[in-house]
């Protein structure tokens, strides 16, 4: 008789922790943000009352207007993860980043309990604007987090209007989206929340409208990083995604357009824990920008560029774009006239900058390396300077 009443103690106990946990479950991480226009005149959004900036992205319109998005964290870190409570800014430029203006900012809710971070700016194949973010309440893996979406058919404005935020899958999305030759559209998104299959390709075959997810590569626990996988066609139609990992960048290669997927191994290209870019240009030719030597783990810095011209077989020596401690997170774009944008991060919680530089394939490739490595310097601008 003891051990039953015992027993349905510990059971009346377990029924109440779960229904208290169920109860206490906060939902509002599903909810849409505030998107914000004008955020200077409002207080709370002010550069100066920033205490971290990080992790950009870049884009470049037909006619040559520059946009970039970055994640504010209102308390300092070096990390995202340590931002609990960040929100979205987006900037743009109309005379080729020597002057910015931000826009808006996209925020769930100040300092409540859900962020948005992990931005991404791209120009779809019919030119809308797209910015696509994350939101979460807590920075951990078994958090469910989802990949949000706003768009303009009007990039080519300093103020466009934009569409209603949309929830488009579970995950996050912080690297630019590709375009199959299928027609596809496809989104590399990291699904923290299923450890064994986080890294995956989510489609779209009517132009963004609906998203499916299409295949995952497996990453062994003991590598797991922050994913930022990224995709590419090579051009044989097979895909590859390269992905972050604890050794550097591992490599996973698709023959069936992204439903199946090879084991993962080690690049030989060595890399530091960090996001890396690579993308194919207008020319056809890779672009991969990345910390240091092809052949050599830095720390994050020496961000460089090369240029692949036999699909990501050898690659060129490195331009230099900036050789400090504390540089990250490259991301970019190339204009029409063949122009590269790559933005990057240095220094987040104290000089919290946002940088631009601009370059060209030619540069990459030729031969006169001290006065390219000069012209990225003098190309060097300043997006934001946070809050510090």
């Amino acid at each position: 008789m003891m051990v039953f009443y015992k027993g349905l103690i510990v059971f009346s106990l377990s029924l109440l922790f779960f229904s208290s946990s169920m109860a206490q479950e906060n939902t509002t991480f599903l909810n849409p943000p505030k998107i914000i226009e004008n955020p200077s005149s409002i207080e709370h959004y002010k550069v100066e009352n920033r205490a971290s900036c990080g992790i950009p992205s870049m884009a470049v319109s037909k006619e040559g207007r520059l946009w970039a998005v970055w994640y504010v964290g209102i308390t300092s870190g070096k990390i995202v993860e340590d931002c609990l409570f960040s929100y979205i800014a987006v900037s743009t430029s109309g005379d080729n980043g020597e002057t910015w203006e931000e826009v808006l900012v996209i925020d769930p809710d100040k300092a409540g309990p859900v962020r948005a971070f992990d931005p991404e700016v791209w120009f779809d194949p019919d030119g809308k604007l797209w910015v696509f973010w994350a939101q979460q309440i807590r920075p951990t893996r078994s958090t469910t987090s989802g990949v949000w979406a706003i768009t303009t058919d009007q990039g080519d404005r300093a103020n466009p209007k934009w569409s209603e935020p949309r929830r488009l899958v579970d995950g996050v999305m912080m690297c630019k989206p590709v375009v199959l030759s299928s027609g596809e559209w496809a989104l590399p998104v990291s699904f923290w929340h299923e450890i064994d299959k986080s890294s995956k390709i989510v489609t779209s075959n009517d132009s963004g409208k609906t998203w499916k997810e299409k295949g995952y590569v497996s990453i062994p626990e003991e590598f797991l990083s922050a994913d930022e996988n990224m995709i590419f066609e090579k051009k044989d139609g097979s895909l590859s995604m390269w992905i972050r990992t604890k050794y550097g960048i591992g490599e996973s290669y698709s023959k069936d357009g992204g439903r199946n997927w090879s084991t993962l191994k080690p690049s030989n290209i060595k890399h530091a824990t960090s996001r890396f870019f690579i993308r194919r240009l207008n020319s056809g030719n890779l672009l991969l920008v990345k910390h240091g030597p092809l052949d050599e783990r830095t720390k994050r810095s020496h961000l460089m560029a090369f240029i692949s011209q036999d699909d990501g077989n050898t690659w060129s020596n490195g331009l230099l774009l900036d050789e400090r401690l504390g540089v990250s997170y490259p991301d970019g774009d190339q204009a029409e006239d063949g122009t590269i944008y790559i933005t990057y991060d240095y220094s987040r919680s104290s000089e919290q900058h946002i940088l631009m530089s601009s370059f060209t394939e030619e540069d990459v490739l030729s031969e006169n390396y001290d006065a390219n490595m000069y012209k990225v310097y003098k190309n060097r601008k300043l997006i934001s300077d946070g809050g510090n």
